[in-house]
């Protein structure tokens, strides 16, 4: 039994010494360069408003990985409504947040690999305790990625991920 956590690449030939189990995305689908500077507009580490009137959260939307010791995780933002936002923010370095109901979202992240788009499909966000994001519990519909995140997905189908995302021009 091999304990390399590597993979040889189908796209450049070469052995990459890891495996990645997750990737994330700096901002939500609907975030470009023309908000920076405007005061209704913010993109933060962890929130994003723009135009004053969308709200959005990251998150961990995990996969479990059957054959692998850890689970993959996509790093995405959501859509609240201003009131779940604000009640976000409010408790945001509170412990009992943890206590809160779900909040429903809309997924605001294009993933790559996935047809059709991963934008706009409908979320449950899951507070976790203080310094941890929250995470992202698809409807349960038959798109690719929701029937990923019920039934897990292979070694085999990160490592086309991760040949997907390192070698995006091939």
């Amino acid at each position: 039994m091999t304990t390399d956590l590597g993979f040889d690449c189908s796209c450049c030939g070469r052995h990459h010494d890891e495996l990645p189990l997750g990737y994330g995305t700096f901002a939500p689908a609907y975030w470009h360069d023309g908000l920076a500077g405007k005061s209704d507009s913010i993109l933060g580490d962890e929130q994003c408003m723009i135009d004053g009137e969308h709200f959005f959260i990251r998150a961990r939307l995990i996969l479990p990985t059957l054959d692998a010791g850890d689970d993959f995780e996509w790093g995405v933002w959501v859509s609240l409504s201003e009131p779940n936002f604000a009640r976000v923010t409010e408790l945001w370095d509170k412990p009992e947040r943890v206590q809160e109901a779900p909040y429903f979202g809309w997924l605001a992240t294009e993933l790559p690999t996935y047809e059709p788009t991963t934008l706009n499909l409908k979320t449950n966000l899951h507070s976790q305790p203080v310094g941890v994001r929250p995470t992202v519990e698809l409807e349960p519909t038959d798109h690719p990625l929701a029937v990923e995140q019920r039934t897990g997905i292979t070694r085999a189908r990160v490592r086309t991920i991760a040949e997907l995302l390192l070698h995006p021009t091939q």
